[in-house]
């Protein structure tokens, strides 16, 4: 019998990297993989983390996400975020 292979995920990253893409697509900032990485690290020390484990946990993770509030909050960290970036660039311009 074949085990399945279990893994600790944060599903908040996967949240938060998904809500980036919506959130920048219409914004005039910088969209390199730096300041993407960046706006997520922030928002994301900003956030609960969500650990699942499971297929199952994943599901019940995905609940989450159609939560106003839940989505707002996200929303929330990630504007945030994006401010921080924007104003303090990790990167140089040319």
């Amino acid at each position: 019998m074949k085990q399945n292979q279990l893994k600790l995920k944060n599903y908040m990253e996967d949240i938060v990297v998904l809500l980036i893409e919506e959130v920048i697509k219409d914004k005039d900032i910088c969209k390199c993989e730096q300041c993407r990485l960046d706006i997520a690290a922030i928002a994301l020390n900003k956030l609960p983390p969500k650990y699942i484990v499971t297929g199952q946990g994943e599901a019940y993770a995905k609940t989450d996400l159609l939560c106003r509030q839940f989505r707002t909050d996200v929303l929330i960290q990630l504007l945030d975020a994006i401010d921080i970036v924007s104003k303090n660039p990790h990167h140089n311009t040319f």
